[in-house]
Order: structure tokens, then C-alpha cells, then sequence
């Protein structure tokens, strides 16, 4: 058994040379610097009013590729001069004061969900407000509901105290809606498997993934929103280098050590899936496909460049849940445990 991790631990000894090099990952600004961050634009908005003006917040537009860069080690991060937009405020708001609490962005929605309109309009509107005060949205205690799973070889304590063991073969735990709180992991995976697709993590759960290659961790993050209309590079992607809209949390966010397994479009042929099974390409994917091509990451990844040539050349794409079509197993028991042992990822 001892040898079918020779390649992850190959990989895995690299990245450990490599941490610290340019590990300046993002920490969570103090509160004192929160208040002062939040009371410096406050007092820009009293200056405003006590002037008879319209209230005016400065915003970092985060919606162009123009203002974010790529760095190798981290990602895509904000450019330092990003041009900012104005909004302003003819209406009065109500805040609540500042405390030890946290809250999802789903629980401030419900405060007022006709001053909002939409969660996505408040969730917007929370990025904007991480932006323009330079400070991750957990700093300031407000925390996304995690829709996230994790099942294998971890064991961690919640911020509350409350003892999390993830090692059941059949079941998973959520994942903490408060990650920078949980302490004491213990861990001796050999490597963490992000599963795009609740229903493919869900067969590596029943078909005992984790017991069979253990030890490991298997997470999933549930897809992304409207997943149905992108591909799995795109997703990669995000995984990798983070995303233009979060790009001033790119320190916190990105896993640039994050590593291509599959199904990758070279593998259609390698393995001859299906004919039957393969999807047709639509005019969104062809669009798809034509703007990654021009993102900075992806001419540092030749081998992501060749699949990208390999999906455009096919004009089709697959889900890896289409392995099945080849054995009922073949996904668990041959397509993963051999790229784990053969070192067959981009």
C-alpha cells in the first residue's frame, strides 16, 4: 500500500520546500483597526451632511479584469491603484453597533430583506464594503453559511470547544462556517481531494473512498453558482488563483499548490468515454473557453493550454460522473487511485 503515495509524497515534499517562500497569506485585521478603518469613513460621511451634500461612499470596482493582476504564488490580487466608483446615499440606513457576534450574510439579508431586495444585491454590497476597508468580511464578523462537506482523516476542535472528527467512512461533517477559529487539527492525510460535485463526493463516501486510500481528506464545496452554464476549468481556476471580484482577499482565498486531477479533456480519449455520454459544446462554453484562454494564469500552465486546445478540438466536454458509463466503479477504484499513484495530475 506504501507505494502507491510515492508520487504525492514526491509532491508533497516540493511544496513544503517551497512554503514560506512567498507565504504572505492574509491575517485577520485587529478590531481596533477595524473601528478606526470604519470610523475613517464615517467621518468623511458626517463631513458630507454637516456640508449640506449627499453623503458619498468610494468604492473599489471589482468588476474588470483591468484592475486585478496575477502573481505566481498567490494568484489574482488587486492592483494598487484600482480606479474606485462613487455611490451615493439619498437615503438614511440604520446599522446595528458593533459587537463580539458574528452574522451570515443570509441573517442580515432577513434584518430587512426590502432594503436589500435581493441576497445577491446584499452580498455585493458586502464585498464592496471588504474592499473599500481593506479588510476580509470575518473581520468584520460577518460569515458566509457553508454549504461545504468534509469527510477523512481530520479531527479539530471548534472555536466553542466542540470536538469535530471527520474520520466516519459513511458520513461527512459540514465544514465550520468559522474556519480561522477551529484549533488542535490533527491530521495524517496525505493529500486533500477537492471534489467539485456534491454527487461525485457523495460516491466516494459510499464506495468508502477514504478508507480505501487512506489516509486523506475529501472536501467539497458544492459546486459554484449557476454551474450548469461554466466548466470545470473555470472552477479550477477559482480554486487556484482566486477570482476577480475577490481579489483583495487573494492572500486568504487562493490554493496556488492546488493541482489539476480530472476529468480532464485529454482523458476522453485516453479512456474512451462514450460517445453518448460526451455533452455538445454550446456558443456559452465556446465564449467560455475563448476568455480563459486570454487570462495571465493560464500561458504559465502548458498543460492546462493543451487541454484547453483538446476541449476546443473535441467541440464536446463530459462529466466525471460519465466514468460510471465505463464500470460501475471505475471512478473510486481505477481512474483516481491510479492518477494518486502515478502522478497524473496537471
Amino acid at each position: 500500500m506504501a507505494d502507491q503515495f510515492i508520487e504525492v509524497d514526491k509532491l508533497r515534499d516540493t511544496l513544503r520546500e517551497s512554503l514560506g517562500k512567498d507565504d504572505k497569506r492574509q491575517e485577520d485585521i485587529s478590531r481596533p483597526d477595524v473601528l478606526t478603518r470604519i470610523e475613517s469613513v464615517i467621518q468623511t460621511i458626517v463631513i458630507s451632511v454637516s456640508e449640506g451634500e449627499a453623503p458619498v461612499l468610494r468604492v473599489m470596482n471589482r468588476s474588470t479584469w483591468d484592475n486585478v493582476r496575477f502573481h505566481e504564488s498567490v494568484g489574482l490580487v488587486q492592483k494598487a491603484d484600482v480606479p474606485v466608483r462613487t455611490l451615493r446615499c439619498d437615503c438614511p440606513s440604520s446599522a446595528t453597533r458593533f459587537s463580539d457576534s458574528y452574522a451570515t450574510k443570509r441573517d442580515i439579508y432577513y434584518n430587512d430583506p426590502q432594503l436589500f431586495g435581493s441576497q445577491t444585491t446584499l452580498d455585493s454590497i458586502l464585498d464592496d464594503i471588504s474592499c473599500m476597508l481593506k479588510a476580509p468580511r470575518r473581520s468584520l464578523h460577518v460569515c458566509a453559511t457553508s454549504k461545504g462537506f468534509i469527510s477523512g482523516d481530520l479531527c479539530y476542535l471548534e472555536d466553542d470547544g466542540t470536538k469535530v472528527d471527520c474520520s466516519s467512512s459513511s458520513t461527512a461533517v459540514p465544514v465550520s462556517s468559522n474556519v480561522n477559529g477551529i484549533r488542535n487539527i490533527v491530521s495524517a492525510a496525505k493529500f486533500i481531494l477537492i471534489v467539485e460535485k456534491d454527487a461525485t463526493f457523495q460516491r466516494l463516501l459510499d464506495d468508502a473512498f477514504c478508507t480505501r486510500l487512506s489516509p486523506c481528506i475529501i472536501i467539497t464545496g458544492k459546486g459554484v453558482p449557476d454551474v450548469n452554464s461554466r466548466l470545470m476549468i473555470e472552477i479550477m481556476c477559482i480554486y487556484k488563483y482566486g477570482s476577480r471580484s475577490l481579489a483583495s482577499e487573494a492572500h486568504s482565498l487562493t490554493v496556488p499548490s492546488v493541482l489539476w486531477l480530472g476529468l480532464l479533456p485529454s482523458d476522453i480519449q485516453r479512456y474512451r468515454v462514450p460517445e453518448e455520454t460526451l455533452i455538445p459544446f454550446s456558443q456559452a462554453d465556446e465564449s467560455k473557453i475563448n476568455s480563459l484562454r486570454t487570462r495571465d494564469y493560464i500561458s504559465c500552465q502548458p498543460a492546462w493550454e493543451r487541454e484547453i486546445e483538446t476541449m476546443q478540438r473535441l467541440k464536446q466536454k463530459a462529466e466525471i460522473q460519465c466514468l460510471a458509463s465505463i464500470a460501475p466503479h471505475f471512478l473510486t477504484r481505477v481512474y483516481l487511485p491510479n492518477k494518486l499513484r502515478y502522478g497524473g495530475w496537471i
